[in-house]
């Protein structure tokens, strides 16, 4: 398709050689133009917009061989797109539910390795049979033709030829009558527009529900565990020591609000202590525990002056007095960090008595409502 640029009216000029156009408005009535048949305003429209076919291939000829087999082509593909796209849900809401739960975790294999790999290329593979579908059927079934136009400024009689042009393209492309392929279109856009609407779902969902915020794997019974698994008994720490500890659940060391601080404190930290309201017996014999998330920001609290009896974080410079329930004493924390009641179990371990009573982490607009 080329084009020439002219100016439109019957006194208008031209910028090179091309046939002048005189004002169709006046040649043809609304009244006219409404009476004539969509063929003949597609052969008017032509005219008057100084279009010159050079050269024309038709499609297939209805009901032949050829375009039986074209259809069937570009139907499966369609169909495929949209197979592949319904895949894409099933995996998508199926995870936790009748498939396999997906964490973000790291492994060498299983599900949650696979799990968004195989969106990714479910997706991919979908759109790539859309675009191999339509490119099937431009080629195999439409009609091709050669053409060169003059550009001009539109007008009603504009409007009223080029939407009769686009019915004849759709009566061209013979979707009315070639069933399977529009059946295939509709199965394949249901599977598209669920395919992309279902990632949206991460935006609305309430990320409340369950508490996830407001709990960890703590549980009453559950044994504090080091990295390695091993579990812990009184007398295993010197006096003034600290050991990180774990809940003794699957992945309980990779989760990150569920790492906790283990105390065992200096007889003189002990004669000053003063637990916090309420919690006066979360503590077992001279062992304490508290979150070792930092309350300001969420880092991992990780160094301990045991002669001042603080906690240090080092992200923001944080403080807190272990003996005095874990209270921020310096820098930008304004909440102290959660302590975790701990006694022994029939085996002389440590377990926790229950989970934290309030979220571990750092403060946010929300926080009361967990």
């Amino acid at each position: 398709m080329s084009a020439r640029d002219t100016q439109p009216g019957s006194a208008g000029g031209a910028d090179v050689a091309g046939p002048l156009h005189g004002g169709p408005d006046d040649d043809y009535t609304p009244e006219q133009l409404a009476a004539l048949p969509r063929e003949e305003l597609d052969r008017l429209g032509a005219r008057y917009d100084g279009v010159e076919i050079l050269h024309v291939d038709p499609g297939p000829e209805p009901g032949s061989p050829m375009e039986k087999r074209a259809v069937r082509q570009i139907g499966l593909t369609f169909a495929l797109a949209g197979v592949a796209a319904f895949a894409f849900v099933v995996v998508y809401v199926g995870s936790g539910w009748f498939l396999p739960d997906w964490h973000w975790d790291i492994t060498e294999g299983g599900w949650s390795a696979l799990f968004t790999p195989m969106l990714g290329a479910l997706m991919g593979l979908s759109l790539a049979l859309v675009g191999v579908g339509l490119v099937l059927y431009t080629k195999k079934l439409l009609p091709h033709e050669t053409a060169v136009q003059d550009k001009h400024d539109g007008s009603h009689f504009d409007r009223v030829t080029t939407g009769a042009t686009l019915v004849g393209g759709l009566h061209n492309s013979g979707l009315a009558r070639r069933k399977l392929i529009t059946r295939s279109l509709l199965f394949m856009g249901g599977g598209l527009g669920l395919m992309l609407v279902m990632p949206l779902g991460g935006l609305i969902r309430n990320p409340n529900t369950g508490d996830p915020l407001g709990t960890t794997s703590w549980a009453d019974g559950v044994r504090l565990v080091r990295d390695d698994g091993t579990p812990i008994r009184p007398g295993d720490q010197q006096p003034g020591s600290i050991e990180t500890v774990f809940p003794a659940v699957p992945g309980g060391n990779r989760q990150s609000d569920a790492a906790t601080m283990l105390f065992r404190l200096r007889p003189e930290q002990v004669a000053v202590d003063r637990p916090r309201e309420g919690q006066a017996d979360f503590g077992y014999g001279d062992y304490v525990a508290y979150s070792k998330i930092c309350t300001h920001a969420g880092c991992p609290v990780s160094l301990y002056e045991q002669e001042t009896s603080r906690i240090l974080c080092p992200c923001h410079q944080s403080q807190f007095d272990i003996t005095q329930g874990a209270k921020p004493v310096f820098g930008p924390a304004t909440r102290p960090l959660p302590q975790l009641p701990i006694t022994v179990d029939d085996e002389g371990y440590f377990v926790a008595r229950s989970d934290y009573i309030e979220a571990v982490g750092p403060t946010y607009w929300n926080r009361e409502r967990i």
